[in-house]
């Protein structure tokens, strides 16, 4: 039986021409998670270049897309609003949550731990699960800004090594970007704005 090829991206950051060569690749399923512009603007120059996938394309809010504006930018090119949410694809359950734990910089879509983790809790009973959040688990190689330095969430590092999901992946911190780690039994990525293609 044929697998699906999953396209997972974050942090395009109003990065246009980046996003172009994203939409070039084939993929079954895109999943962008999160920080598709800065701070909520400029999401009708964005909508047009994801419309070309539509119908496969599922968006998560960053911490610098509110949900309100997410789910407009979904109404408005039809396009799958996935904060909260959860499909089926190739026998794995593949579920997503938006924001980012509290930043230094105040931007529209920030979560407290406890938000995040109530977010998260219906997926716990789910398996095979792939796990997409805009922000990596705390004190480990995906949010690391610099040695010594990491800036995700404990929330999101207590549900994974918790539940243990099959895969997980993230964005928000740009210095991890391409970074892969174990966590525990959960492969883990931060697939940046160059994205990442998973096989399942």
């Amino acid at each position: 039986m044929p697998g699906m090829r999953l396209l997972i991206f974050s942090d395009i950051h109003a990065d246009y021409a980046a996003l172009e060569k994203l939409m070039a690749i084939e993929a079954d399923l895109y999943f962008a998670a999160g920080d598709l512009v800065n701070w909520n603007r400029n999401l009708d120059r964005i909508g047009p270049i994801l419309a070309r996938r539509a119908d496969k394309m599922y968006v998560i809010p960053g911490n610098h897309e509110s949900e309100d504006t997410t789910a407009e930018l979904c109404r408005e090119f039809k396009l799958h609003h996935f904060h909260g949410g959860r499909i089926e694809a190739g026998g794995f359950q593949v579920a997503g949550s938006g924001y980012s734990n509290p930043t230094p910089f105040d931007t529209p879509g920030e979560y407290s731990e406890d938000e995040i983790a109530r977010g998260l809790e219906p997926f716990a009973k789910f398996s095979p699960l792939i796990l997409i959040c805009h922000c990596p688990p705390k004190d480990t190689p995906l949010d690391q800004v610099r040695e010594g330095t990491h800036a995700g969430s404990t929330a999101v590092r207590d549900f994974i090594e918790r539940v243990q999901p099959e895969y997980f992946f993230c964005g928000h911190i740009h210095e991890a970007a391409g970074t892969e780690a174990m966590l525990g039994k959960t492969r883990g990525r931060n697939v940046g704005k160059k994205g990442f293609v998973l096989e399942i």
